[in-house]
């Protein structure tokens, strides 16, 4: 075919396509460390860090806050280190650094020192989430790349699912003990994980399409849009992510107990939603189950304002969280499906969303807060927030791809 050149036979250092699922272990285990335990660990624990007198209230949420930037930097330095060094070891140096600050936090030496380690474990966990997928699915065949990028960000939803669950059993040994057991479960995933990555820089299964070529079949406001699309959807979780425990203990009056129920829901909604939403996609195709995706969640965000329940919380809980993670793996394919073959501009498109969801989230977390003093704790003015953000992303996706199909369909009649 003119402008496609055929590499080399059908092998691969991966062997057979099943032992892809080697590396998407390896991968599932980056997400859990990077982004399910360094960052969604530190929720249960920051009332224990306060009651402990490790630090005061505000100076614990800045701490929090560490985490977030630093997370915002790994995304934007992820590329730039994968290309001065080896992408495996840059993805096993990060999954170190992560670890390590879990044993660094284990002792309040100090505000600096703690800062500058909960700094360091979102740095690792950005630039994690950078890479880990990419480097990986560039490997998996076709037919099941949203199968196999579920797996892998399945990771994050186990994350928040453990910091319901086995963060407060080891808060009854104490602070100290908590950090060093995440530390450990850390160092056992990273040793799981060491020798399973991929090492060569792509599948030479997969025709490489000249750039020629690929620029022209590249959509370029389709990819602009899905930025903004992920930008929205960041937004649109905020009020789940943040208020959904407080919205229970205090806003319904339930407890903080009964609040911490709801976050375990959430927490098992967002551990099968990416596996769900891959093997979706690989039936429907990454497009129409993206769009699929929004309409649902913007229905489960606003569920709480209309006063369903129990049963409403319920189904709003594990929904949002389900697809608080598996929204990620279906932009990511979304991704493959626009930049076809180019698994280096796929990287750099995937680092560009990245950016554009943690620069929204912090965003949305602070402007949300700023609406929910100014409303006077209105809970449910946080949830319509949120529920409108996600269906704007609904709109511009539609919007963009009738504006692209006109193009195509005049083509096609000429």
């Amino acid at each position: 075919m003119p402008g496609v050149r055929t590499e080399a036979p059908k092998t691969s250092a991966l062997g057979h396509p099943d032992m892809a699922w080697r590396p998407v272990l390896s991968a599932f285990c980056a997400s859990l460390i990077g982004i399910g335990l360094a960052r969604f660990a530190y929720t249960p624990l920051l009332p224990a860090i306060v009651s402990a007198h490790w630090f005061d209230a505000s100076t614990a949420a800045y701490l929090g806050a560490a985490n977030l930037s630093g997370y915002l930097a790994g995304a934007l330095l992820g590329r730039r280190l994968a290309v001065r060094w080896p992408v495996v070891t840059v993805l096993r140096a990060m999954m170190v650094l992560a670890t390590v600050a879990f044993f660094a936090c284990a002792e309040p030496v100090s505000f600096t020192w703690y800062f500058g380690w909960r700094f360091a474990a979102g740095l690792a966990g950005g630039a994690l989430m950078v890479l880990a997928a990419p480097t990986v699915l560039a490997h998996v065949p076709v037919p099941r790349r949203g199968l196999a990028g579920g797996v892998i960000f399945m990771g994050v939803g186990a994350g928040v699912a453990a910091s319901g669950t086995l963060v407060p059993l080891l808060l009854q040994g104490g602070v100290t003990q908590t950090w060093v057991g995440l530390g450990l479960l850390s160092a056992l995933l990273t040793a799981l994980a060491w020798s399973g990555w991929p090492h060569e820089k792509t599948d030479a299964s997969i025709p490489v399409i000249d750039e020629q070529v690929a620029t022209g079949r590249a959509r370029s406001i389709t990819l602009r849009a899905l930025y903004g699309e992920y930008a929205l959807n960041a937004a649109g979780w905020v009020p789940h992510m943040i208020f959904l425990v407080d919205y229970v203990a205090r806003g319904l009056h339930q407890g903080v107990e009964v609040g911490a129920e709801f976050w375990v829901l959430f927490g098992i909604g967002a551990t099968v939603g990416p596996v769900l939403a891959g093997h979706l996609a690989d039936r429907a195709g990454f497009g129409p189950a993206l769009r699929l995706s929004f309409f649902v969640e913007a229905v489960a965000v606003a569920l709480p304002v209309f006063d369903l329940g129990r049963a409403g919380l319920i189904v709003s809980s594990v929904v949002v969280g389900a697809f608080v993670t598996g929204t990620v793996p279906l932009v990511l394919g979304r991704i493959g499906e626009l930049l076809p073959h180019q698994p280096a501009r796929q990287k750099a498109a995937w680092s560009t969303a990245t950016v554009a969801f943690a620069i929204a989230q912090a965003v949305a977390a602070y402007g949300m807060s700023f609406v929910f003093e100014r409303s006077g704790g209105d809970y449910r003015m946080l949830f319509i927030v949120g529920a409108c953000a996600i269906v704007t992303a609904l709109a511009l996706d539609l919007v963009v791809a009738v504006a692209s199909f006109q193009p195509r369909r005049r083509r096609h009649q000429d």
